[in-house]
Order: C-alpha cells, then sequence, then structure tokens
C-alpha cells in the first residue's frame, strides 16, 4: 500500500505490543537501547492498555505500549505523530506513574527496578539537537556524573533519521528506516538482510493489509488523524483572521485616541503661547507670566527674546 502509516495506533500496537510477535518488540527494544547478545533482553510481559480511549485530543495520536522485561526493568513506548510541544513534560509524568506504580503500599524501595521511556515522534521536538536518537538521566550539572540509572528517557525523531550506509545498518537504524516511512519496499528488502526481525514485520504488514477488516479499521484511524489535522487548520486560520481584524481595530482605536490627544495637547499649547505673548505685551514679567499660563520661565524668556518685547 502506497503511503502506508506504520505509526498508526492500532498497525502499531499490533505489530509491537501482542504477545504472538514479541520477539519484535525485543527486536527493537534491544536495539534502541543498544544491548549486545550478552546483556539483550530476552523476554516481555505486555500490560494490557486497551482500555484507554482515542479520541480527538493528544490521545488521538498517542498511545503507548507498557510491558515489563525479564530483568524486572518497566519499559513504555509513546507514539505521538501530531506536534505537541510539552512532550517532554508528559513523557516525564508518564515516566513517573510508571515508575511509582511498581511500589505497593509498604513495600521496600529496594525493590524499585529501573524504567524507561521511549518516545517515538513523527515531528521535529529537540530543536538544539541534531541527532535523531537522545537519552536523558538524572546528572549532576556539574560533575555530569548519573545519581542513578533507574531513570532512562528516549526521543526518537523520524524527521531527523538518514541512513548512511544500508550495508552497515545496525538494529536501531534497520526499525528507525522501517517506521519512517521514507524508504521502499525493495530497499527494505535490503535491510531486512542484515536485520531478520524487519523481513517479519514487512511480511506481517501485508498479512495486515489483505485483512479487510483491519484494513478498514486502520483507514478509519487515518480519516480520523487527517480530520484532526483539518479542524485544526482552520481553527488557526479562522483565529489568525480574527486576530488580524481585532488588531486592525485596536490600532485605528489607539491610532484616532492618539491623535485626539496629540491634538488636544497641541491646542492647549498653542494656547498658553498666545497668553503669553498677550501678557508680555502687557508688561507683565517673565516669571508671572510662566506660573499664570503654566509654561517654563525658559519657554517664556525665549518668546520674549524671540518677539523683542
Amino acid at each position: 500500500m502506497e503511503n502506508f502509516n506504520r505509526l498508526n495506533d492500532l498497525y502499531f500496537k499490533k505489530l509491537l505490543g501482542d504477545k504472538k510477535r514479541k520477539n519484535l518488540t525485543l527486536s527493537f527494544l534491544n536495539g534502541i537501547l543498544n544491548k549486545d547478545d550478552e546483556n539483550c533482553f530476552t523476554d516481555i510481559t505486555f500490560l494490557d492498555k486497551d482500555n484507554e480511549p482515542l479520541t480527538l485530543d493528544g490521545k488521538l495520536s498517542k498511545l503507548d505500549i507498557r510491558a515489563d522485561l525479564n530483568d524486572g526493568t518497566q519499559v513504555d513506548i509513546e507514539v505521538q505523530v501530531c506536534p505537541f510541544k510539552l512532550m517532554a513534560e508528559r513523557s516525564l509524568y508518564y515516566w513517573s506513574k510508571m515508575y511509582s506504580e511498581q511500589l505497593e503500599k509498604g513495600a521496600e524501595y529496594k525493590k524499585l527496578k529501573k524504567a524507561i521511556a521511549i518516545n517515538l515522534l513523527a515531528f521535529d521536538y529537540l530543536e538544539d539537537e541534531q541527532d535523531w536518537h537522545n537519552i536523558y538521566n538524572l546528572l549532576n550539572v556539574k560533575s555530569h556524573k548519573k545519581l542513578t540509572d533507574h531513570i532512562e528517557i528516549h526521543f526518537l525523531e523520524l524527521p531527523k533519521f538518514t541512513l548512511k550506509d544500508m550495508r552497515k545498518i545496525r538494529t536501531s537504524e534497520a526499525w528507525i528506516a522501517y517506521f519512517s516511512g521514507k524508504y521502499s519496499k525493495e530497499e527494505l528488502e535490503e535491510i531486512a538482510m542484515t536485520t531478520p526481525a524487519i523481513k517479519e514485520a514487512v511480511e506481517f504488514e501485508d498479512t495486515f493489509l489483505q485483512n479487510k477488516i483491519e484494513r478498514r479499521a486502520y483507514e478509519q484511524r487515518e480519516k480520523a488523524i487527517r480530520d484532526y489535522y483539518s479542524y485544526m487548520s482552520a481553527f488557526k486560520e479562522e483565529g489568525l483572521q480574527q486576530g488580524l481584524q481585532q488588531g486592525l481595530q485596536q490600532g485605528l482605536q489607539k491610532g484616532l485616541q492618539k491623535g485626539l490627544q496629540q491634538g488636544l495637547q497641541q491646542g492647549r499649547q498653542e494656547e498658553k503661547i498666545k497668553n503669553a505673548i498677550n501678557f508680555l505685551k502687557l508688561g507683565i514679567d517673565v516669571k508671572t507670566v510662566a506660573k499664570g499660563v503654566k509654561l517654563s520661565i525658559n519657554e517664556v524668556e525665549q518668546l520674549k527674546t524671540k518677539l523683542n518685547i
């Protein structure tokens, strides 16, 4: 299928959130977390999140796969296709819930295990970072020493990803190339030669699209996302137009007010000068004139000199 969106929530969760394909999830996680054969995760238990609503707000384009790994590590995979400015805050919030939910009331802190949040983003988020994969821990701001390895938050920004050498591809790069949608089926087949999990993912994709029910559900979710973008664009355009009209009206009002104020001030000044001249012609001293018409002594003296009174 042309322009197939592999970040579609229904598809993504069926691909990596199903225990029948947990080998693919483990391949993705071990690749992203840079695990080798000696310390890789070997098993995963999914926590059911299907009861969460999907609506036309932030939930529309955000989904999560929560799981426990074989060493007790907690992991949360988030997918976000619509730009969201507070992604860091939200990720930290979900991480904190994942971490705190490990302990039952009265349990000891030593039972806490590492918690990892992985954010797969279809937009540029970290403006000051050039790499597509950025990892955050809790560090000392001076020595940069890690306080604990229990917190780890990953941001994977698909638009920043470019595959440099297909012959020397890492597992993490193979998965990001797959989800990015930048590469053709032929290129993915070449990638699959070095990363068998991608071959299995492509085969599952074909099966998914051949299923009329699954494909219909996928298309409905894609339509919901397109509608969301359309609504947001319309609201933004309407807001800009209203803002422009209000700005023009406010500008005209301020301009009129300023013009009236300047006109009144100029009229008052001319009246003061006219009165000062009349008083000076009558022979009244400068100090008295200045006080009477509310001009400075210097201004009255300049008038007297200019008029040679």
